[in-house]
C-alpha cells in the first residue's frame, strides 16, 4: 500500500505526497527485509532445491505472465512504456525476470524489483548447496561495503546492449534445468550464482542500489539467524550504516530521495516497521491486514497498470478540485483492491496449489545441523511467502516533475 501511494499520490492528490521521506523506497526496504528473512529459511527448512524452485515458479510466473499479456493486449490504448525494447531482448529479459540487471524495462513499471528477488534466489541456492548459507551477517556486510565502493567508482552499467539479456537467458534456462533435474546441480547453481553476481555488479541500471538491495536482503536473513541464536546482531548494524553511506558519495545519486536526511529517515522508518512487525507477529492482527498480505503480490503487479488505465479515462487530476481528487482516489483504490482480489482468487491461488502438488513429488535433499536449527517455530510460517513481493516503487528515478508521468 505504501507503493500504491507512491504511484497514486502524484497524480491524484499531489499535495499529500511526503518529501521528508520516500514512501515507495520505504516500502522497498521493508519488502526486501521480509524477503531476506523468509526465503533462505524456506529453502533450508525443505532442504530441497527442486521443491523451492517449483514453488517460486508457480508463485511468481503465472500472475506475472498474465499481467504481461494484458498490458500488451491493451497497448493499442495505453502504449507500452518506452523503456521496453522492441526486440527479442525484451522477451529474454522478461523470461528470466532479470530485467533491471540486464538493462531492460518491464512492461509493468513495478517489475524491476523482481530482478533483485531473482538475483537473491540464485545466490541463496548456490550458497545452500555449497553449505555457505549460514554466514548471512558476513554476506550482508560484504554487499553493503560493496555498495559503497561500487557507488564511488561506477556511474552506470559496464555491460550494455542486448547481449546480457540473451546470454543470461541461455545460462538461466540451462542452469535451472540442471538444478531442478539434479544433473550437475551444484555446478549449475554455482554458475547461476556467479552470473547473478556479475549482472548485479556490471549490468544493473544503478549498480550501487542493486548491491545495497542484496545487502538489505542478507541483513534480513542475519536477523533471523540472530533470533534463532545462530548469529549476532552487530553485522546488521554495520550493514545499516554502510547502506546509509552508500549514496552519499556515489557517482550516480542525484535523486531527491537519496539526499542524506531523506535517505536516513526512510531507512530508519523501514527498520522500525520491520522491528514492529517482529514484535507483533505473535499477536492476532485485524483480518483486513492479513487479507492485504494475502493479495499483496497481485496488488504489486496489478496496481500500476490499473492506475494508467484509470488516468487514461479521467485525464489529469492534479489540478482538479480537492473533492474530485478525493472521490477519484477512493474509486481507484476500490478498483485496485477488487482487481487484486480477483487475480489472487483466479490466478495466484490455483497456481500456487498446483505448484505445491508438483513440488511435493520429491527431490534431492540437503540437510545439515545448521538446516535443522533454522526450522521455523510454526509449521505454517511459509504463509508469509505470500506477502513478500508486494512493495516496490516505480524504478530508480526522481518521481518529481516529468518523471512522474504514468505513461
Amino acid at each position: 500500500m505504501a507503493v500504491v501511494a507512491e504511484h497514486m499520490l502524484p497524480w491524484f492528490i499531489p499535495q499529500l505526497r511526503p518529501y521528508w521521506f520516500n514512501i515507495g523506497v520505504y516500502g522497498i526496504l521493508v519488502f526486501f527485509l521480509v524477503s531476506g528473512y523468509i526465503i533462505p529459511v524456506s529453502l533450508e527448512r525443505h532442504g530441497d532445491v527442486r521443491a523451492f524452485w517449483f514453488s517460486r515458479f508457480f508463485r511468481l510466473y503465472p500472475l506475472y505472465l498474465s499481467v504481461i499479456v494484458v498490458v500488451l493486449a491493451l497497448a493499442w490504448w495505453v502504449p507500452v512504456r518506452e523503456a521496453v525494447p522492441r526486440d527479442a531482448s525484451a522477451v529474454a529479459a522478461h523470461a528470466t525476470m532479470l530485467l533491471d540487471v540486464v538493462g531492460v524495462g518491464g512492461v509493468a513499471d513495478t517489475m524491476w524489483t523482481l530482478s533483485y528477488e531473482m538475483v537473491f534466489y540464485l545466490l541463496v541456492t548456490a550458497l545452500f548447496l555449497l553449505r555457505g548459507h549460514g554466514h548471512s551477517g558476513l554476506l550482508a556486510m560484504v554487499f553493503a561495503g560493496g555498495a559503497v565502493v561500487v557507488g564511488l567508482v561506477m556511474s552506470g552499467a559496464v555491460m550494455v546492449g542486448v547481449w546480457p539479456a540473451y546470454v543470461s537467458f541461455a545460462v538461466f534456462a540451462a542452469g535451472l534445468a540442471c538444478v531442478i533435474t539434479g544433473r550437475f546441480r551444484t555446478a549449475a547453481a554455482c554458475a547461476l550464482g556467479v552470473m547473478a553476481l556479475l549482472l548485479l555488479l556490471l549490468s544493473s541500471r544503478v549498480p550501487w542500489l542493486g548491491v545495497a538491495v542484496v545487502a538489505v536482503m542478507f541483513a534480513g536473513t542475519a536477523i533471523h539467524r540472530w533470533e534463532r541464536g545462530d548469529g549476532r546482531l552487530w553485522p546488521v548494524a554495520v550493514t545499516t550504516a554502510l547502506v546509509v553511506m552508500a549514496p552519499l558519495w556515489a557517482v550516480t545519486s542525484g535523486w531527491w530521495w537519496v539526499q542524506g536526511d531523506v535517505w536516513l529517515t526512510t531507512i530508519a522508518l523501514a527498520g522500525l516497521t520491520f522491528a514492529g512487525g517482529m514484535a507483533l507477529r505473535g499477536r492476532r492482527l485485524p483480518r483486513v491486514l492479513t487479507w492485504l498480505g494475502t493479495i499483496s503480490y497481485s496488488l504489486y503487479l496489478v496496481h500500476h497498470p490499473l492506475l494508467k488505465y484509470f488516468v487514461a479515462v479521467t485525464g489529469d487530476l492534479r489540478k482538479a478540485a480537492l473533492p474530485v481528487q478525493i472521490g477519484m482516489t477512493v474509486l481507484v483504490l476500490a478498483l485496485i483492491l477488487a482487481g487484486s482480489a480477483l487475480t489472487y482468487r483466479f490466478v495466484e491461488k490455483p497456481m500456487q496449489e498446483l505448484g505445491r502438488r508438483l513440488s511435493g513429488r520429491g527431490g534431492d535433499r540437503l540437510e545439515s545441523p545448521d538446516d535443522l536449527r533454522a526450522q521455523p517455530e510454526h509449521a505454517r510460517d511459509d504463509g508469509i511467502l505470500g506477502q513478500e513481493e508486494g512493495q516496490v516503487p516505480d524504478g530508480v528515478r526522481d518521481h518529481v516533475g516529468q518523471s512522474d508521468a504514468l505513461r
